[in-house]
């Protein structure tokens, strides 16, 4: 599975931006999540999509703010950042496990393949 991430860029606080990460080299029919790292921290968990697109889960740090959704079409998930802070600067990667039609997995040892990472810096 190869796993392409794009969208990040320099927003303002309050301000919003849309990750994608298009998937290619084998049937979509997996779950997809976001992690995240600042800068001089371990990476994070931020959400997660299963492959119906239904109960998604969420990091309680982004809940209410971001939205994760799928187009299983178009092989793509995406995360929509509102209302971003900046504590949400960090570089952003969405990953896959292997295993298909697993649950929400909010632990980055249950992922086996990772995106390049989009940096996602938001100004105050």
């Amino acid at each position: 599975v190869q796993l392409q991430a794009s969208g990040g860029g320099l927003v303002q606080a309050g301000g919003s931006l849309r990750l994608s990460c298009t998937a290619s080299g084998r049937t979509f029919d997996f779950a997809v999540g976001w992690f995240r790292q600042a800068p001089g921290k371990e990476r994070e968990f931020v959400a997660a999509s299963v492959y119906t697109g239904r109960s998604p889960c969420y990091a309680d740090s982004v809940k209410g703010r971001f939205t994760i959704s799928r187009d299983n079409a178009k092989n793509t998930v995406y995360l929509q950042m509102n209302s971003l802070k900046p504590e949400d600067t960090a570089v952003y990667y969405c990953a896959a496990p292997h295993q298909s039609w697993t649950p929400c997995l909010r632990n980055e040892n249950e992922y086996d393949y990772w995106g390049q990472g989009t940096l996602v810096t938001v100004s105050s």
